[in-house]
Formats: C-alpha cells, structure tokens, sequence
C-alpha cells in the first residue's frame, strides 16, 4: 500500500501529477481524499475513525495533518 491511494491526485494507478510512487508513505504534494479512506462517503462516522485508519496505514507527520485537515473540513460539510 502506498500514500498515493489515499491523494485526490491518484487516478487510473498513476499519479496525476507525473510524480513516481513514493517508496514511503510520505510524499509532498499529497492532498488526503476521503474517497481512498471510505470507498462509500456513508461509511463516515467520525473523524476519529479516519484518522485512526490513516495511523493504522503508517501515515505519519505532514500527511497526517492534511488528512486531519480533510476530515475536518468533511465533518463540517456534514453538520
């Protein structure tokens, strides 16, 4: 698993920017998508949830931060 299936620029397998799949889970143009974390947006509990899957998947400081700043921003969507 690589952070490039959790970033809104993943598309077809490939990253839509031309970059190469990173062989960590970091990379710096990283945008988190709720998409790669919930393949069905009615499967969002909480922002808890997502956050605690992105940890499990090994996403660690700045990418850690946009995925906390996507589900914040989801979760306000929501109420």
């Amino acid at each position: 698993m690589t952070i490039c299936e959790f970033c809104l620029h993943y598309q077809n397998g490939q990253c839509g920017l031309g970059l190469d799949p990173p062989k960590s889970m970091s990379c710096r143009e990283f945008s988190a998508s709720l998409a790669g974390f919930c393949s069905n947006p009615n499967d969002f509990v909480s922002p808890r949830q997502i956050i605690e899957m992105a940890t499990f998947f090994g996403i660690k400081r700045t990418e850690l931060k946009k995925v906390k700043l996507m589900v914040a921003a989801e979760e306000s969507n929501r109420l």
